[in-house]
């Protein structure tokens, strides 16, 4: 245990260094005057390629998302394009989920956010806006039948579907409710109408849009903010000239009414803003950031990562021995019902099962908890592929084994509990440890359904410090060291079960 500690402290030091040193060689850069050759260089990159790189979600209508012939279209879109075309380039967008845009941007996968971004004083400490060009306010959004919420206030206690980099999300936070993390409007709509989440908090043009096109949806307004929140196009720190030139085209547009035109298609009046907002120095301290997240991290992979992992691997260990004896039974109905399981399981992706599971049959009226939707889906996941290992480890045993205990009266069933499957145990206990260990790191696919496991807590956290890249690292060791352990653990098992083999 011992050991285990000091590995853990020195990989969380070696994190923190590297991630320091990325910060101090920055500022030191800064400090030495090449500051305003770096600010001028990402806007000399976008003209000399042609191609201003814009992140957005593609599934938050009106403001970017598909339609019917599946073309990228919205309010923030067709903004973001005109920009570009002032710009003399082209606007090139790039789709990502909300909670990993800011990710995304800070890995200079893209230059320049559109995305209805809030603008606040902790994202102004790391990020550049540009004026800011709408303002929408907030609003409580229930389930039609719910009486308990009327306001605001009324959240105190109560569960809050929220996108965890939001505004709303602090909203929510503020007025004391327990936040459920979410990828985005139409995921927190569909928690509100099978009544997993009490509630969502969210921007009212969208909600209006959302409403329009789904007048069915079990869900209405139970209160309504007063002042609303700005949001501007976002740029890493330091951006300096390309929001400069952002910001001469947006004036530009509303000058000569070409955002008026766009915002009156898109919601029937002139929803622009000129106020500009301050530009704090960014804070925080890395080494408090990573000391402070490390116990949350930790208690949800023992909370939730390795118990899902345990579980979920017991009981799809058994799945996987019931479907390899039913492949390899003389029983026809019982191949066929083994083959179709391991092809389905098999033949579509683990989160879509997952998602199924989880989103899915509530649809048919079967509501299930997440932590148990988990387990279903990673047992289902295990026992299509280990059921392959076993099978092949019962038929690497030559048929003489089978014969010998016949030979001495044994029935089918005691010599295959007696002789053939310990030996195939120790035959599939390297390929079963693999899936072991993949299993694991697969736990963190459990966070999209809202599990706070491991790397779901270190998503909640970078969504307050936006340090995605020391905490994602931080969670990245935290997953090795559980992984070294399992495969010391399996070499020790292998060795030990090789003492009984004859050499």
């Amino acid at each position: 245990m011992k050991k285990m500690v000091a590995l853990l402290s020195l990989l969380l030091a070696f994190t923190v260094v590297l991630t320091a040193c990325g910060t101090d060689t920055k500022n030191e850069a800064n400090d030495t005057g090449n500051k305003s050759s770096s600010q001028e260089s990402l806007y000399d990159k976008v003209k000399k390629d042609g191609v201003l790189t814009v992140g957005t979600e593609g599934t938050y209508p009106p403001f970017t998302f598909h339609d019917d012939s599946d073309k990228l279209t919205g309010f923030d879109v067709e903004i973001a394009k005109e920009v570009a075309k002032r710009l003399g380039v082209k606007a090139e967008f790039k789709e990502t989920q909300w909670d990993g845009m800011f990710a995304g941007l800070d890995a200079k996968r893209f230059d320049m956010i559109a995305n209805q971004v809030g603008i606040d004083e902790d994202r102004q400490k790391k990020y550049d806006f540009s004026d800011p060009y709408i303002q929408s306010g907030a609003v409580l959004l229930v389930h039609k039948d719910n009486t308990d919420i009327k306001s605001f206030d009324d959240l105190k206690g109560k569960t809050s579907a929220q996108s965890l980099t939001s505004n709303y999300n602090d909203l929510a936070k503020s007025h004391g409710a327990e936040v459920t993390g979410i990828e985005g409007f139409s995921q927190s709509v569909q928690l509100i109408g099978s009544k997993r989440v009490d509630a969502t908090i969210n921007d009212k043009l969208s909600y209006l849009d959302y409403k329009k096109q789904h007048p069915d949806a079990p869900i209405k307004v139970a209160d309504e903010e007063e002042s609303g929140v700005a949001s501007g196009l976002m740029f890493r720190k330091d951006s300096g000239k390309l929001v400069e030139e952002v910001n001469k085209a947006l004036k530009a547009m509303k000058e000569d009414g070409t955002y008026a035109k766009i915002s009156d298609k898109w919601f029937g009046e002139d929803v622009s803003l000129s106020n500009i907002f301050a530009d704090p120095e960014r804070m925080g301290q890395l080494v408090s950031i990573a000391q402070t997240s490390l116990y949350p991290m930790i208690e949800g992979a023992i909370q939730y990562t390795i118990p899902l992992t345990l579980i979920s691997f017991v009981l799809g260990l058994i799945l996987a021995v019931l479907t390899a004896l039913a492949r390899l039974s003389s029983m026809r109905i019982l191949q066929i019902i083994a083959r179709v399981y391991v092809s389905i399981i098999r033949g579509t992706p683990l989160l879509v099962q997952l998602f199924i599971i989880f989103y899915g049959l509530p649809n048919l009226g079967v509501t299930i908890d997440p932590f148990i939707s988990a387990i279903i889906g990673f047992s289902l996941s295990v026992g299509a592929y280990a059921s392959e290992i076993i099978r092949a480890a019962i038929l690497s045993i030559p048929k003489g084994q089978w014969e010998a205990g016949y030979s001495i009266g044994m029935s089918y069933t005691q010599a295959l509990k007696r002789i053939i499957l310990p030996q195939a145990a120790r035959v599939s206990i390297p390929p079963l440890s693999n899936t072991f260990i993949s299993l694991l790191k697969d736990t963190s696919l459990a966070s999209l359904i809202l599990v706070t496991e491991l790397f779901r807590k270190a998503q909640e956290i970078a969504a307050k410090n936006y340090e995605f890249l020391l905490l994602y690292m931080e969670a990245a060791a935290l997953y090795w060291i559980l992984c070294t352990i399992l495969s010391f653990i399996q070499g020790s098992l292998e060795d030990r079960l090789n003492r009984y083999v004859a050499k």
